[in-house]
């Protein structure tokens, strides 16, 4: 059985990630495929029917390439060095969530992932396959699996070195490598990520509803959001680290080494008029090489107006009425909402 050596660990420590973790997929059991089920079956995955689509696929990795012997995951660390729950508090500003402050990390990762790949394949004369976030891999259980952290009660991957900031990545490969031990859960009796959500997403402990998960409405949802959740959604724009930020495992969080995933200053609270303001070519501009770009100007702009609306601050219904009459739908119905918060906040402080 092969063991990863030493050139492969010290060019993980280099390419900023954490050290390799693996899984032997030959003893790799159901339970992902059972949580999925029921997942599904309570339509918890939303509109997001991909899910279901490929739920075959996401059961097990053999699915996915039925060679695959072993999985080596492995984390880049994207920690914050300021508190993201801070951004929160000013309600005339933006809060993006900490991983879309700076480039797609999809794209940072996976080039370095392929150059790991390639010294396992060139060592065992074997194939590998490598995946980021864009394939039916559940990445999750496979590092819980592996030992690179436990899924907590928010469903997201703890990590007793690096809190809950770590971006995943996979390889596959064809060879049969030493398995590293799995990570036993250390939530304790600790339910302080259930508690934050201001939507109520957490079911139960371990279980998520997208429906209601703020990262899922702004990232995901394309029509208009429920409105009995859009005062709760304050004044985040595209995601939600609330649950991720509350966890006391990330007292022992580092900041992030690698530069590529530092925020921002742009992106730190940017001012909600200039945002709502942004066309269709600004839009693609301000955000080029981000994942924000990835869900386009007009669900960008339905998001910022939630926001307006909820920011008690009645100088911006400037910015809200520029779209009162917009023929796209949803930026629309947001603005009509977002006037009415505000002509209400009005009428109050008269």
């Amino acid at each position: 059985m092969f063991s990863l050596t030493k050139t492969i660990l010290d060019r993980c420590n280099e390419l900023n990630f954490t050290k390799p973790y693996v899984v032997n997929l030959e003893t790799y059991g159901q339970k992902t495929a059972d949580d999925l089920r029921e997942y599904i079956d309570k339509k918890y995955h939303g509109t997001m029917s991909w899910m279901q689509e490929t739920e075959t696929r996401r059961n097990h990795p053999n699915s996915l390439w039925p060679d695959a012997k072993s999985a080596i995951v492995m984390g880049l660390n994207y920690g914050p060095y300021v508190d993201p729950l801070i951004s929160l508090k000013d309600k005339e500003k933006a809060s993006i969530s900490v991983y879309a402050r700076n480039q797609d990390y999809h794209k940072i990762i996976k080039g370095r992932l392929k150059e790991i790949g390639g010294l396992i394949a060139r060592d065992t004369g074997k194939d590998i396959k490598v995946f980021v976030d864009t394939a039916p891999l559940m990445e999750k259980p496979l590092a819980a699996a592996a030992g690179l952290g436990w899924q907590g009660k928010h469903t997201n991957l703890v990590s007793r070195e690096y809190g809950s900031w770590l971006f995943l990545g996979v390889i596959l490969s064809a060879a049969k490598i030493e398995a590293s031990d799995a990570e036993i859960n250390h939530c304790g009796t600790c339910n302080e990520c259930i508690n934050i959500c201001p939507t109520d997403a957490f079911p139960e402990p371990y279980k998520i509803d997208a429906r209601k998960c703020i990262s899922y409405l702004t990232i995901e949802h394309k029509g208009p959001v429920e409105e009995s959740l859009r005062s709760k959604m304050g004044n985040r724009i595209y995601g939600c680290d609330d649950c991720l930020a509350i966890c006391p495992w990330n007292k022992f969080a580092q900041t992030a080494a690698e530069i590529k995933v530092k925020a921002k200053e742009a992106l730190n609270n940017p001012d909600l008029s200039e945002l709502a303001s942004l066309s269709d070519l600004k839009f693609r501009q301000y955000f080029a090489n981000s994942p924000i770009k990835r869900i386009g100007r007009n669900q960008f702009v339905r998001n910022v107006l939630y926001a307006i609306g909820n920011s008690e601050n009645i100088d911006l219904i400037k910015a809200v009425e520029e779209h009162l009459e917009s023929d796209v739908f949803i930026i629309k119905d947001a603005a009509e909402w977002a006037y009415l918060q505000l002509t209400n906040t009005q009428v109050k402080l008269e």
